[in-house]
């Protein structure tokens, strides 16, 4: 049977390398589009875009879970960015219990930044953190520059709560003391160790973070999604200890 093309039927086309199955992809040369003889739709288990929501979670390359879960990198990055807009924005923190005439604990919070790049090292990404020193649930972050602006975008996204009430522990970054009220801002060493091993935990768990690896974000939105994907998954672990 000769083959045509889907489109227009024009039996004018080229070779043009293979989809992820190893079949032999054509390029229509009257319209464009490109087709595979005799296609089959592939269908993903309910099983397996679990397994897949998992992995994504673990310092595994998107190349190395196509080739592990035997899908193509094209329906991976649909996936993901599906369940990147899923998140919900308050990262699924819960918050500390509150009475009318008590708060059950005082609250504190921890602030940093770590370094990480989108397409190249030029395009530096800071990743601001603020975390509820207590159930060391991550309350806010923000993803920008290393400026003043920055940490105002970070402590415009801190809970209404943490903002009226929390004492925060911070470096001595003079980017913190533009934005934090000077009565509740502390810069102490050692008193945020718990906030620096979760950038740790970052780098090690999130394959996009690490320092020397190929494995670097190509999309902004996508560098943002990543981070939010492990933080919400994080917090939840967090609130069960709590």
């Amino acid at each position: 049977m000769k083959i045509r093309c889907p489109v227009c039927k024009s039996t004018k086309f080229k070779k043009n390398g293979h989809i992820h199955n190893g079949k032999q992809n054509h390029y229509c040369k009257k319209c464009g589009r490109q087709f595979v003889k005799e296609p089959k739709q592939k269908l993903i288990s309910l099983e397996k875009r679990e397994y897949i929501r998992k992995l994504l979670l673990e310092r595994i390359p998107l190349l190395g879970i196509c080739r592990t879960m035997e899908v193509s990198l094209r329906w991976l990055l649909s996936f993901m960015v599906s369940e990147y807009e899923q998140l919900p924005n308050d990262l699924n923190y819960h918050a500390s219990l509150e009475t009318d005439k008590l708060l059950i604990w005082s609250i504190e919070s921890e602030v940093d930044e770590m370094w990480s790049f989108v397409g190249s090292k030029e395009n530096k990404q800071w990743i601001w953190i603020a975390m509820d020193a207590k159930s060391r649930q991550i309350i806010a972050f923000y993803v920008g520059d290393r400026s003043q602006a920055s940490a105002k975008k970070l402590w415009d996204s801190i809970p209404i709560s943490y903002r009226d009430k929390a004492t925060f522990y911070t470096d001595d970054w003079q980017a913190y003391k533009a934005v934090i009220p000077e009565e509740r801002h502390h810069v102490v060493k050692g008193k945020s160790n718990h906030i620096e091993r979760f950038n740790c935990t970052m780098r090690q768990r999130v394959s996009r973070l690490v320092r020397k690896a190929l494995s670097f974000s190509k999309k902004l939105s996508n560098h943002i999604g990543a981070i939010k994907y492990f933080i919400c998954n994080y917090n939840l672990e967090r609130a069960l200890l709590v």
